[in-house]
């Protein structure tokens, strides 16, 4: 299984940030990296993010914002 982060503006638009972080071996690997960088990536123009396990949506969008 790979799990992946799909990035968008505050409307759904992709974003594509800097740090896209790649690919991820478990969903574990996926949630600490974007808890480590979402300040960044909120920094980056990005409004939310939606976890995606082999391409299919596992939850989100998920708002990056307080």
């Amino acid at each position: 299984m790979v799990w992946t982060w799909r990035f968008e503006s505050a409307d759904g638009t992709a974003v594509t940030p800097e740090e896209d972080g790649g690919t991820f071996a478990s969903r574990g690997d996926a949630e600490s990296w974007v808890g480590e960088v979402f300040a960044d990536l909120a920094d980056q123009g990005v409004a939310q993010v939606t976890l995606l396990e082999d391409g299919r949506q596992v939850y989100g969008p998920m708002s990056l914002h307080p």
